[in-house]
């Protein structure tokens, strides 16, 4: 087995599914076989999911929102993902624990790090929502923190494309894929893996991240087991 512990970095747009809004069952129920068909391997896994299917804090602002209300309605926006996943979960028969980065019981326990490997290590998924907690930081930056904290092996970031290209594959048909790229690459070329802030907490921490599409039913394990279908970040 490749990796014992992850981040898995899910997107809230991908939720949405053909649906262009809300969460798509389907697509949820996909995601929730997914991640039970490598729990069940024994793979030790924390998830940070993203709320952009629901509400957007930064183009909330732009249409004006107040950015930290905008950012804290994006946070909740987060939660719910989350509880719509750990419910997904349950009914495949994968336990799983909400925390949340703002107290909100009884919906979810409070994060922290040892409540969150302690849950891993007793054998349930971790969904860890709500952020970082705070305004101006990105649910990508968030993801960076949890698995710098639980001391995950890799970032797994689940998106729409196979991976980093030079350019964005759905504008430019020229764009070509890398199979692995360094944190200052991607930086120094301006490539949109992540914002800067959670690139540069991967770099100073050395979390690799691994790029690929969570949308393809069983890439998840071909991940886990090794196969090369998407593009590794790293030093």
């Amino acid at each position: 087995m490749r990796f014992k512990r992850i981040l898995l970095k899910l997107s809230g747009e991908s939720l949405m599914g053909e649906q262009g809004y809300g969460i798509d069952v389907n697509r949820l129920n996909d995601y929730a076989r997914q991640i039970k068909e490598i729990h069940d391997l024994g793979v030790q896994i924390s998830i940070v999911i993203g709320g952009g299917n629901i509400f957007r804090g930064l183009s909330g602002a732009g249409k004006g929102f107040d950015r930290v209300k905008g950012d804290q309605m994006g946070m909740c926006a987060t939660v719910i993902n989350s509880l719509a996943l750990s419910s997904a979960l349950g009914a495949v028969g994968c336990k799983s624990r909400v925390l949340t980065a703002i107290r909100m019981e009884p919906i979810g326990e409070f994060y922290t790090k040892w409540k969150a490997i302690e849950a891993m290590e007793n054998g349930e998924v971790v969904i860890c929502s709500a952020g970082t907690g705070n305004p101006y930081f990105t649910t990508d930056t968030g993801s960076s923190l949890r698995g710098i904290e639980i001391e995950a092996d890799v970032m797994l970031k689940g998106t729409r494309v196979d991976g980093v290209y030079t350019a964005d594959p759905e504008k430019d048909p020229t764009a070509t894929k890398f199979n692995d790229i360094t944190y200052s690459e991607v930086l120094s070329r301006g490539l949109k893996v992540m914002d800067l802030t959670a690139i540069c907490m991967c770099q100073d921490n050395n979390l690799p991240i691994y790029v690929f599409n969570m949308d393809v039913i069983g890439n998840l394990k071909k991940v886990i087991d090794g196969e090369n279908i998407g593009t590794l970040v790293h030093k």
